[in-house]
């Protein structure tokens, strides 16, 4: 590299720390003015603020575009309302960050529901009695940070797959709120596939979002649209043999959840009986949007799920897309 290539180097990576600083200063200021207030307030406070501002944000255009691919059948007001209400969603996540451990009041010898509602109390009840390891998914829905908190309540040690921000300064903010209040955490990075297969083989059961983008993927499709989809569920459930449980969470009104198991799936197998992978991951992405067809504003329509660039496989030839 000649060294005014090195130098424009060096100038880009500074400039990306400085802006990563600014973002990460201001997001914290902006906790820092929420945290005095009620949980309900703050939460309310910065919804309000993020349905107000999102719209004109930079990202906004992504949103439009991904409703646009996922939901051709509605028109341009009905996408930007979804898209406001996302914002709101937003909005209401980024503050429960700060209130994570007011937010769950879930009490499964309670008689009375708080603030959290839970549909599958004798399901979690019947994995923690098998003793048996378990596989869980999720997608960007609802407070889906409440999930593993409360498959801790009912005594079932998680480790989840942690996908840090790319903001360095946030991503370390994020990880100790994380690591307070759930499980063993294990970053989406090279070496994560292996994390997870330990805690499986040491008797823990794992979490994992699947609904992002991942270049190296098994090609299939989302709302009819062609994506690529981590395979890394499907390998581990057919390495080790275990149930697969959907589960998600759902926001009701008055700052109030409710956290949906659902019972295990049985993943499509191939002629030689194992896990068939590739079919899995459309399985996943089927599952996936039928809960953001039930509440289309609760989904981080934010993610490029449908980047054209990653459905060019970067590894050549029909081996890539074997298991």
């Amino acid at each position: 590299m000649s060294p005014a290539k090195l130098w424009l180097l060096k100038l880009s990576q500074r400039a990306k720390r400085a802006r990563y600083a600014v973002e990460a200063a201001f997001a914290f200021g902006v906790l820092a003015l929420l945290k005095p207030l009620p949980a309900d307030a703050a939460i309310s406070t910065l919804a309000a603020v993020l349905r107000r501002i999102g719209p004109f944000l930079p990202r906004q255009k992504v949103v439009l575009d991904n409703l646009a691919h996922a939901m051709p059948e509605l028109d341009e007001a009905e996408r930007r309302a979804i898209a406001r209400s996302m914002w709101e969603n937003l909005g209401r996540q980024v503050a429960e960050y700060v209130f994570l451990d007011q937010l769950f009041d879930y009490d499964p010898d309670a008689e009375t529901v708080g603030r959290i509602e839970v549909s599958g109390r004798d399901l979690f009840q019947r994995i923690h009695a098998t003793g048996e390891p378990a596989i869980f998914f999720t997608g960007h829905t609802g407070n889906f940070e409440l999930l593993p908190i409360c498959a801790a309540t009912f005594d079932l040690e998680v480790t989840a797959l942690f996908r840090p921000p790319n903001n360095p300064y946030i991503a370390r903010r994020v990880l100790a709120a994380r690591t307070t209040t759930m499980g063993a955490l294990v970053p989406s990075k090279t070496g994560a596939a292996a994390g997870l297969a330990k805690a499986l083989q040491d008797g823990a059961s794992v979490g994992v979002l699947v609904d992002q983008k991942f270049r190296r993927g098994r090609l299939g499709t989302f709302f009819g649209q062609p994506v690529r989809t981590n395979p890394l569920l499907p390998k581990l459930a057919r390495q080790f043999e275990c149930p697969v449980y959907p589960a998600r969470c759902v926001r009701l009104p008055g700052n109030r959840f409710r956290l949906e198991l659902e019972e295990a799936v049985e993943l499509p197998r191939g002629e030689d009986g194992r896990i068939d992978v590739d079919a899995s991951c459309q399985m996943l992405n089927d599952i996936v949007e039928r809960w953001v067809r039930d509440y289309p504003d609760q989904w981080m329509w934010l993610h490029r799920r449908w980047d054209p660039t990653s459905l060019v496989d970067p590894r050549a030839g029909a081996a890539s897309q074997k298991a």
